[in-house]
């Protein structure tokens, strides 16, 4: 399996609005972090990824979930280590349909497949950068400092938040809503 990228915004871009070099380890730590805060929340990689095999429980209904989409490429999928011809996929959704009925209960099913983006689409480079533009500035400083009777304290930033770009982001790259679907 080829593993996805690393970053989902280019370390350049961000280093433009930090006046930084791209290849600074604090920015590049600060990218890092925000991608996977975004990969976590829409729970899948975004960029591509070829050739992943996952393994998945049968679930007695037509339709399937793949834990990751857009699929770029379906290749086999297996019931029980058998081939299964004509199953059909919902390429933006990441739903595979059984071509005579439903995906047997107690079976695994093996699919292996190509998914994600080629190139991350801008909306979601651009709430990763200023999510991580966000991380970079955050002072982990220390909060409050006593010694005797002297007590000093100093402003922290305690955790970055999320914009309604970031929301608006993940939301239209979500997969599997579950109860908020």
């Amino acid at each position: 399996m080829a593993a996805a990228e690393p970053y989902l915004a280019d370390p350049a871009e961000l280093a433009t609005f930090l006046k930084l070099p791209p290849d600074d380890l604090r920015l590049l730590a600060a990218l890092r972090a925000a991608t996977r805060r975004f990969r976590g929340a829409v729970r899948h990689p975004v960029s591509l990824v070829t050739d992943d095999t996952v393994h998945l429980d049968g679930t007695g209904r037509a339709l399937l979930h793949l834990p990751a989409a857009p699929v770029v490429r379906l290749g086999d999928v297996l019931v029980d280590e058998q081939l299964l011809n004509g199953v059909r996929a919902k390429r933006r959704s990441g739903v595979l349909l059984h071509p005579s009925g439903c995906w047997p209960d107690w079976a695994e099913i093996t699919v292996t497949y190509d998914h994600g983006h080629a190139t991350v689409p801008e909306e979601v480079a651009e709430a990763v950068i200023d999510q991580a533009r966000a991380i970079y500035r955050l002072d982990p400083a220390i909060q409050q400092i006593t010694t005797g009777t002297e007590s000093v304290s100093f402003a922290a930033t305690a955790a970055v938040g999320i914009t309604s770009q970031w929301q608006a982001a993940v939301e239209a790259n979500r997969l599997n809503r579950g109860d908020d679907a």
